[in-house]
């Protein structure tokens, strides 16, 4: 590379967009993600000490997947090549590999190979990679948004440790922000730029753990905010609501406008008014609120306010809280809206939360009662003799699978902790129950 060529990169790297500016250059730099890469992990050592093998980095976008592969490039003594699975092929992978048992046999060197969007590659593109993966001439990081168990093959897969990347937390891309606005040499430090404490939380909020779109986003705001008489680019949060084309809303995490929300929408849906219910729930998801938060406050809902009225509501609740973790954001919000409608046309009883907490009280006044003889454990050696089991009616032998039979101890003996609601299918529960209980039993 002659001066010219260098010079020229040189402005280029000046020209990149702000996020690519700032890409984290060690492992101290890197920001998040603690879990796979917090001080003392398995693959942090793999780096630090430079025994990294094959990776399969997944995760969605702006998680880090690119950043991590450029660390381990600056931090181990392997040579780094890449190739983008949308522009490179067979070919490209070919000349990758010739160099790479060059450098092997005359300059004892590894060769890390990062494919960006390897879920891309055909199933014989990516069999073109394998044997030099499993000869160790070439060490694999490939990345990917899409689950790499159905996207990656399973020969190059077995051969590759999978990395999960979560979103970046606000907090982190907050982190990311301010060390932007800070850096004078590949940040906005030059600029002398004052962001709003609210325009910050706005952009960290809205980018939905993807730090590219705050960074990008932050630098447009900072560019277009001309500088004031003294100096200083005062960006306001109208200038980032301009910059991503997204209004702000009153909502904090951690402060009332949060419980105010979540407080208005659960009541919605026990009021069962679908379109306030799902109006709240709309704030939460443009606020930026976690998909999954809203998942386990559906679940507990079901149980709390709609309970064996419809026991299918948990089940809807349920399914919806693993549904939204598998896909995430923003599709998550179409199973959050139907669960939420479903819960809000439900009948509604609360009939399980009054008989819990009644139990619960009943506890607590006295939790040592003695469990009556009949109904204590006689499965093991000595038991019986002590007087385990004995005139305990197994409900199975008499007609109906039920006997008329005393479970609570002798202290509680007629106290009522459940009150059945009439309504929905709690209602016919309840007189299948009663009509069975009425008949007379014959002997078994």
């Amino acid at each position: 590379m002659n001066l010219f060529e260098q010079a020229a990169q040189e402005e280029l790297k000046k020209q990149a967009p702000l996020a690519v500016r700032m890409r984290p250059r060690s492992l101290e730099e890197f920001v998040g993600q603690e879990k796979v890469l917090g001080p003392g992990t398995l693959l942090r050592r793999a780096i630090e000490n430079d025994t990294i093998t094959s990776l399969i980095l997944w995760g969605p976008p702006g998680s880090g997947k690119t950043t991590l592969a450029h660390v381990i490039a600056n931090t181990t003594k392997a040579h780094f090549e890449s190739l983008h699975a949308a522009l490179d092929g067979i070919t490209e992978i070919r000349q990758v590999v010739e160099k790479a048992k060059e450098r092997r046999v005359y300059l004892r060197q590894k060769t890390v190979v990062f494919v960006d969007e390897i879920h891309r590659w055909a199933k014989n593109v990516q069999d073109a990679l394998l044997p030099w993966v499993e000869e160790g001439i070439v060490i694999l990081i490939g990345a990917t948004v899409e689950n790499p168990m159905f996207t990656v093959n399973p020969a190059l897969r077995s051969r590759s440790r999978i990395v999960r990347l979560e979103p970046l937390r606000e907090e982190d891309i907050l982190k990311l922000l301010r060390r932007a606005l800070e850096d004078r040499e590949r940040g906005l430090g030059e600029l002398n730029v004052e962001v709003e404490e609210q325009a910050l939380k706005h952009l960290a909020r809205i980018a939905e753990g993807d730090a590219r779109i705050a960074l990008n986003a932050l630098e447009f705001a900072a560019l277009t905010t001309p500088p004031s008489p003294d100096g200083k680019r005062y960006v306001s949060l109208a200038a980032v609501e301009e910059a991503v084309q997204t209004k702000s809303v009153l909502y904090d995490r951690d402060g009332d406008q949060h419980y105010d929300i979540v407080s208005a929408w659960i009541k919605s849906i026990r009021g069962s008014d679908p379109d306030a219910a799902i109006y709240w729930l709309a704030r939460m998801i443009y606020a930026g609120e976690d998909p999954l938060f809203l998942a386990r406050r559906l679940m507990i809902h079901a149980a709390e306010d709609i309970g064996l009225a419809d026991p299918q509501a948990l089940v809807v609740a349920t399914a919806a809280a693993q549904a939204v973790e598998r896909v995430g954001l923003p599709e998550g919000r179409l199973i959050l809206a139907e669960a939420t409608l479903y819960l809000a046309l439900a009948p509604k009883s609360n009939s399980v939360y009054k008989a819990i907490d009644s139990a619960l009280e009943e506890v607590k006044k006295g939790g040592n009662v003695s469990v009556p003889l009949h109904l204590r454990d006689a499965s093991y050696s000595g038991a019986r003799a002590l007087g385990h089991g004995k005139g305990y009616k197994y409900p199975h032998d008499f007609p109906g699978g039920w006997v008329e039979q005393r479970y609570l101890p002798p202290s509680l003996e007629g106290k009522v902790f459940y009150n059945p609601s009439p309504y929905g299918k709690e209602k016919d529960l309840v007189q299948a129950f009663k009509e069975r209980c009425s008949k007379k039993p014959s002997k078994p």
